[in-house]
């Protein structure tokens, strides 16, 4: 699994499935829907009807931006 950078995150969609947010933060598909499940995933997750989840983009860039060192 390679981490994408700050910058190529900006470039994704509005919204990604919970497995490419995960990428972000460095954790595996599998440790990011468990963490949804938990409600502890460090993003804002949007349902999207019964079951599909996503997980918005500027969310995921304000939460880096604001833990990364100076």
């Amino acid at each position: 699994m390679n981490r994408p950078t700050l910058k190529e995150i900006e470039g994704w969609p509005s919204t990604v499935g919970v497995a490419q947010a995960a990428t972000a933060f460095g954790i595996s598909k599998s440790q990011g829907y468990a963490l949804v499940d938990l409600g502890t995933f460090p993003a804002r997750v949007i349902r999207v009807g019964k079951k599909k989840k996503v997980v918005s983009t500027a969310s995921i860039i304000k939460v880096l931006t604001e833990t990364e060192p100076k």
